[in-house]
């Protein structure tokens, strides 16, 4: 009797795993054709707004099940799903939907539960009291939006002060270093600047930019755009040596960083980081200055971290070559790779931010505030953090240009409109720069970061808060 049982078992258990093996095959397919179903026929039985909260919930389930069913080294196809909610996405907000109501009337005490002793009732006693509830605060996404700006973005009065002063001591430090250091090349004096000293600083999220411009010889050196170049990059400029017959190699103290008759951004760099990690003796001066200061040698750029007893910022030092043009461009000494590696990277943000004060200034605007915010929320998320000053910077500018209305009290709807903006640009994987459209700011971002930034933000369009 004991054997046949145990023989009937066994078939049970083999017949179960093989149907466990058929459903495994099958799961995906039939999972994702049941997701895409849904995701064809919301708009139908659930309307816009009941479409786009379907269609979030299931692309998240669609997303789990790709990750789990694909193997670790096939390819992603999932690149397309947040593009494919844009469908969904409603025309109009929706006012939300008065409560039932029966949700309204205070709820019928429910009996007791046998568990619990019940006391008899005196007779005597009066009726029972009704419980108060407090209503619930509810808070529009204006108001939330500038509860945000008050707890994120405005930084506090003490502190830029503070910062600008310590910018300024370090300034004078490392200005007096590089003339000890290197008399014979001529930098001009050290000039602290940035977001920080243009209202335009949200929280300790973007450098405080110190910029060590180069004098270079009149009539010595000459500019050539970069498209003109080898290398064929919009973005930067050439600095090249010029009138060598008069004046050979050897008459300028920068013909010592020259690579191919041109000035080369890049052999700088690598003398000053030398020196900035190895020479400079930042503990004396971070305890003369009472602060911590010392160089972040991970990265390219030339990096000095402060750390302050009451706040902690970076310091950027930026070689520059000024005067590029008439329109006060600077060029940078940047980190770049390939054939660009020796030029000069075009600075846009001196007159970004002159074009962004010309405009709230002719009608009062906010769109230095509205882009205060996107940094602050793309600062705080792990997904939004690729996207940087420039790129914002870019996205205020192209909406500032229309004639609507930049009011304190538009400010939310101006915000949302930043996230439609993005969110479009993410899709064509272009966000062309304002002052030059050759230049696309997406151009170096992988397929899997586009994706991720435009999951997040198309999301973020249907429930902003969560965005806070």
């Amino acid at each position: 009797m004991h054997t046949g049982l145990t023989n009937y078992i066994s078939s049970q258990v083999t017949m179960a795993e093989f149907s466990q093996k058929q459903r495994k095959q099958s799961g995906s397919e039939g999972l994702g054709n049941v997701v895409d179903f849904l995701l064809a026929n919301a708009r139908l039985v659930l309307g816009v707004g009941g479409a786009a909260v379907l269609g979030i919930a299931t692309l998240a389930v669609k997303r789990l099940i790709d990750r789990a069913t694909s193997p670790p080294d096939e390819d992603d196809t999932k690149g397309d799903s947040w593009k494919e909610l844009s469908l969904l996405r409603a025309t109009s907000p929706q006012k939300p939907q008065p409560p039932p109501a029966a949700f309204s009337q205070p709820l019928a005490t429910g009996s007791p539960s046998p568990s619990v002793p019940v006391e008899p009732t005196p007779i005597h006693s009066p009726t029972t009291p009704k419980l108060s509830t407090v209503a619930p605060l509810c808070l529009t996404f204006q108001e939330r939006l500038l509860a945000f700006e008050r707890k994120h973005v405005i930084t506090p009065e003490a502190h830029v002060t503070l910062a600008k002063q310590l910018a300024g001591d370090i300034a004078l430090e490392l200005q007096a270093y590089l003339r000890s250091k290197f008399p014979e090349l001529p930098f001009g004096a050290l000039v602290p600047g940035g977001p920080l000293y243009d209202g335009l600083q949200a929280g300790t999220a973007e450098h405080v930019r110190l910029l060590a411009p180069l004098e270079l010889e009149p009539g010595l050196w000459s500019l050539v755009p970069g498209v003109d170049t080898v290398a064929r990059e919009p973005r930067c400029w050439a600095v090249r040596r010029t009138q060598l017959e008069f004046h050979p190699r050897g008459c300028s103290p920068w013909d010592r960083f020259l690579v191919g008759g041109y000035l080369s951004s890049r052999v700088l760099l690598e003398l000053l980081r030398k020196a900035l990690s190895a020479s400079v003796n930042w503990p004396a001066i971070g305890s003369l200055l009472g602060c911590l200061i010392w160089p972040d040698v991970a990265s390219e750029e030339l990096l000095l971290k402060v750390q302050h007893e009451c706040l902690e910022f970076t310091l950027a030092v930026l070689m520059v070559v000024p005067g590029a043009s008439t329109d006060d461009r600077l060029l940078l000494a940047w980190p770049l790779e390939g054939l660009a590696s020796n030029l000069w990277l075009q600075d846009l943000y001196p007159v970004e931010t002159a074009r962004l004060r010309a405009l709230d200034d002719q009608d009062a605007g906010t769109r230095r505030r509205l882009l205060l915010l996107l940094c602050g929320v793309c600062r705080g998320n792990p997904a939004l953090v690729r996207l940087g000053w420039s790129h914002l910077t870019q996205v205020v500018l192209h909406l500032g240009e229309e004639e609507v209305a930049w009011t304190e009290e538009a400010l939310g709807e101006r915000f949302l409109q930043a996230l439609e903006f993005l969110v479009g640009s993410l899709e064509q994987a272009s966000l062309p720069c304002h002052f030059n459209p050759s230049v696309n700011l997406l151009g170096n971002f992988r397929e899997e970061e586009i994706d991720d930034i435009g999951y997040v933000l198309y999301s973020g369009l249907q429930v902003p808060e969560s965005l806070f």
